[in-house]
């Protein structure tokens, strides 16, 4: 066998759990159909660790939310992400609201959730002035927080091949068939042999399962739209604010991200294309009348982005975790919210079943938890800046105004494997501020290419994502 493990997906699940691996003397190869890591549904969900209580325990979600969500602050201590626990709120409008979120409350506590409180409307003004003065009853959850989900991916995957994983990317799957003692995952280019395959495909989770012959779930694509504001109105909430939910949805959210601005979203639209990442007028006007309920200052004029992530919704509305009966091929599918929190008690579980299936599960005594951690600039005080572009002048070169993201930072993401514009995009904010990539597109385009590189072989996204075209290329005269 090539490997002891091939896993398919590159999404946070798929991720968490290659490094999770990683742990142990396997060989581990990761497959993904995207240009880079991370580019699917985990590069457009709303960057939310949730807090443990929004689940029933009565569900896999449930059970794994809260495992999850203790696992985030030893990892972006390992591997130097953006995360911070920063609590949320969910708000009740009416008296049958108020005894909504009080069984939110009993369900977290049952859970073993600590730091719950109701709050009443005084202390909701003290702590979040900028909230509707109609709201009632506020659920405040400490241990909720906000991640940079893309960011995760980027850390995990280098971490693990720091370790030894293998990563394939531009690699989709076609085929997989049962072998002598194994597995073989097809993709266009070439053939992955391993004693067991995770599917950890996302969107296309079910389609692989199919190809396996052991498809037992059906997914449904769940557009999520969501708006991206201004830093001028950073300060408007300090906690992520939920509505009270509804029995189908958690609703449309003010999320105050990471890195210091206010994401508003997201819808929950059934749509038959799995690759419709479009955002709609009427999604927006949804979104912004939601969200001006719960923070009446916040307006659709302080918009400087929009986009959408495509969810998977199994069937059960639950995960799908479990092997299968073709020997070996273990499914994880239908991971929707909370999955992102989930990610990494998804990873212990999947290792879970690889032991009960007799995987030669030993320690990897070289195991290094971390990795060499990003310089970000704009987070560095005036002193550390001067050393830092004192040691190395590229550190000087300010290449995204909106963002101070220099030329080295740009240096160090090609180097750790970033190989578009958007892969440059998510590891260092370059293009994600007020002008979305107005002033530092091209400089990102030149570096990417090199000195003697061209221009028109550099992509926003992977694919035909080109961001110019060569004249030849159009058959005129060069």
């Amino acid at each position: 066998m090539d490997h002891d493990v091939t896993i398919i997906g590159a999404g946070v699940v798929g991720c968490a759990i290659a490094r999770e691996l990683m742990r142990f003397d396997l060989s581990v190869v990761l497959l993904e159909r995207e240009a880079e890591v991370g580019f699917g549904t985990s590069k457009a969900n709303s960057g939310i660790i949730h807090a443990g209580h929004h689940s029933s325990s009565d569900t896999l979600k449930g059970r794994l939310e809260w495992a999850g969500n203790q696992r985030w602050d030893d990892l972006a201590d390992d591997l130097g992400f953006g995360f911070e626990r920063v609590g949320d709120l969910t708000v009740a409008f009416t008296p049958d609201e108020v005894e909504t979120i009080r069984e939110l409350q009993r369900q977290g506590e049952a859970a073993g959730v600590p730091g719950l409180e109701l709050w009443g409307p005084e202390r909701i003004r003290a702590e979040e002035p900028h909230l509707n003065p109609a709201i009632l009853a506020a659920l405040h959850a400490p241990t909720a927080g906000v991640v940079n989900p893309y960011e995760a991916c980027f850390s995990l995957v280098e971490n693990a091949v720091r370790n030894g994983l293998e990563v394939a990317c531009d690699e989709p799957v076609v085929g997989i068939d049962g072998i002598d003692g194994g597995l073989a995952v097809t993709t266009p280019k070439r053939s992955f042999t391993s004693r067991f395959v995770v599917n950890a495909a996302g969107l296309g989770a079910d389609k692989v399962a199919e190809l396996a012959g052991v498809r037992t779930f059906t997914l449904r694509a769940r557009k999520g739209e969501e708006y991206l504001l201004d830093k001028r109105v950073g300060g408007l909430v300090s906690r992520i604010v939920f509505p009270c939910p509804t029995p189908t949805s958690k609703g449309i959210l003010v999320i105050p991200t990471f890195d210091g601005t206010l994401m508003v979203g997201p819808t929950a639209t059934e749509v038959d294309d799995r690759d419709d990442l479009s955002t709609t007028a009427e999604g927006a006007a949804a979104i912004f009348a939601a969200v001006g309920r719960l923070v009446p200052g916040i307006s659709a004029k302080d918009c400087i982005a929009e986009f959408a992530g495509v969810r998977a919704v199994s069937d059960t509305e639950d995960f799908v975790i479990e092997p299968t009966s073709l020997a070996g091929f273990i499914n994880v599918g239908g991971i929707q919210s909370p999955g992102l929190t989930a990610a990494p008690a998804i990873a212990d579980l999947v290792i879970e079943i690889l032991d009960d299936l007799g995987a030669r599960l030993e320690p990897n005594p070289e195991f290094d938890p971390g990795i060499d951690k990003p310089v970000h600039v704009e987070a560095l005080t005036m002193a550390q800046r001067a050393a830092l572009a004192e040691a190395d002048p590229r550190f000087s070169h300010v290449v995204c105004r909106c963002e101070l993201v220099t030329e080295g930072e740009i240096a160090d993401a090609i180097e750790r494997g970033a190989r578009t514009l958007d892969g440059l995009k998510f590891r260092t904010r370059a293009g994600m501020g007020r002008c979305q990539g107005g002033f530092c597109t091209w400089r990102c385009m030149q570096l990417l290419a090199g000195p003697d590189g061209d221009l028109a072989a550099v992509t926003k996204r992977g694919g035909d994502s080109w961001m110019v075209i060569r004249r030849d290329q159009l058959g005129a005269t060069p």
